[in-house]
């Protein structure tokens, strides 16, 4: 890689909350110096836990507020900041960065790049229109579109048109390290006996990332395994109502809420359980396959795109069903050989298709094809 020239890439996501991309962000900027790119990042609204992973990385990002979509105001501040910057390429993440980022970019003449981490598009009119005022600001500004999975894809250019050369699919990579006995620690924090068998969960609590799901199967097991425990990591919008739902069953169902040291959690866990409705492509299974840990899940979006069943770990048939999870996590806690040769397996395929360095091969050669093609179309003046 270091024959190649340095690239200045600048990132604009809508905020650095809870969530899958914004998490992302700190393991591609810790890549990102190997491969002779330059990573900066500005943020629209607000900062949580993903702002201090880049700072310990030595990266301050930067608040750019905007209050709407379509303030004059909002999309001045957003052009200011990018004139000021003048990166080789802007990468956004997320609507609110593609819209108003898109649009700054094409008038300055910047390349622009697009990372779409959903498959789901909210039909309700006002979200409808929002979606659609975005996918339209990446048809006319953005070189390329990045998909998280062959499955978001097909579903993005179905649901918008656009060339289908312009999006791309790369698969997102992680720079996570197993933590061998590591989990030892995490067990007695969290008051989890060394026999018991622990299943884990971590995903943002919202709906339809099979929380219900996953407590119903596990209430279903405990006569089968009485020191069966779930973990849930992570907060959202739903942490109330799925705080609740776990009441019932005490002290088998554990929330700690957002925690940084997943990989530790994971050497802790036995089954990583991820029973989601719709999935682009979840990065919590890519950790399990680094921690070697075994996984369930549904067979949604881009979910089989990581996993093979029966190969790398268990799927079960979408919608995800009590019944069905509960079989197969039963199936993998009854047998720990099954679980080893899936979890080696699927640790293979972790190394050969899903580190930070196959991320970066794929999205380095992205980033060049978009500065090769230049803006879309240069501005009159972009010093005006």
């Amino acid at each position: 890689m270091n024959d190649r020239r340095r690239l200045r890439v600048h990132t604009l996501i809508d905020s650095l909350g809870a969530g899958g991309a914004e998490e992302l962000l700190g393991d591609l900027a810790a890549g990102a110096l190997e491969a002779r790119i330059d990573f900066s990042v500005a943020y629209l609204q607000h900062e949580g836990p993903p702002a201090a992973r880049l700072r310990e990385l030595g990266i301050t990002p930067e608040r750019v507020p905007i209050h709407s979509l379509l303030g004059p105001r909002d999309f001045m501040r957003v052009r200011a900041h990018l004139a000021r910057l003048r990166p080789d390429v802007l990468h956004t993440h997320l609507g609110y960065a593609d819209f108003l980022g898109g649009i700054a970019a094409r008038s300055l003449g910047i390349p622009a790049v697009s990372t779409l981490h959903v498959m789901e598009w909210d039909r309700g009119l006002r979200d409808w229109v929002k979606l659609t005022l975005q996918a339209l600001a990446r048809i006319a500004c953005c070189q390329r579109v990045i998909c998280v999975s062959d499955a978001a894809r097909a579903s993005y250019l179905a649901a918008w048109p656009a060339r289908r050369a312009r999006v791309v699919t790369v698969h997102n990579g992680i720079a996570a390290t197993a933590c061998p006995g590591s989990g030892r620690a995490v067990r007695a924090e969290l008051g989890i006996s060394p026999g018991d068998t622990v299943v884990s969960m971590v995903t943002v609590l919202r709906a339809g990332k099979g929380h219900d799901v996953a407590l119903e199967a596990v209430g279903e097991l405990r006569r089968r395994f009485p020191g069966l425990r779930l973990v849930i990591l992570g907060t959202g919008p739903a942490e109330a109502a799925i705080a609740a739902r776990a009441a019932p069953l005490g002290e088998s169902a554990i929330l700690t809420g957002h925690r940084r040291d997943v990989m530790e959690v994971l050497d802790a866990s036995d089954v990583l359980l991820h029973p989601t409705s719709m999935d682009a492509f979840p990065t919590t299974l890519l950790e399990a396959m680094a921690a070697g840990v075994p996984i369930v899940a549904s067979s949604v979006g881009g979910i089989p795109e990581i996993v093979e069943d029966g190969r790398h770990g268990v799927l079960v048939p979408a919608p995800p069903v009590a019944a069905d999870v509960a079989q197969a996590l039963e199936g993998l806690l009854s047998d720990p050989g099954r679980r080893r040769t899936l979890t080696a397996a699927a640790r293979t395929r972790f190394e050969e298709l899903f580190t930070i360095e196959a991320w970066i091969d794929h999205l380095r050669p992205v980033y060049e094809d978009a500065l090769a093609e230049g803006p879309r179309r240069p501005p009159r003046s972009a010093s005006r």
